[in-house]
């Protein structure tokens, strides 16, 4: 089954189903970050809003929602240090 990256409002069970297998088939933090990046550009809210529901409401792991996060939120922590480097 391919997934379509533009999920827009509509949520069903099998696009979650197809997002949460998406999420398992990718294991290094190259690929989180490029599927996390195709994902936002293409959707309305970000993938981290979408993980933190499936936390939510037990449709993932909670080993496979902070390695996704934690890579996430360390992406983006590192741009910003990055940013704040080069402005000084």
């Amino acid at each position: 089954m391919t997934l379509s990256l533009n999920i827009g409002n509509l949520f069903n069970d099998s696009s979650s189903h197809a997002l949460v297998d998406e999420l398992r088939k990718r294991t290094s933090e190259e690929d989180i970050l490029d599927f996390e990046e195709k994902f936002n550009s293409k959707n309305e809210k970000n993938l981290h809003v979408y993980i933190c529901r499936f936390l939510k409401n037990r449709s993932i792991s909670r080993g496979l929602a902070s390695k996704w996060l934690i890579t996430i939120i360390k992406s983006k922590e590192s741009k910003i240090d990055a940013l704040q480097r080069s402005s000084n």
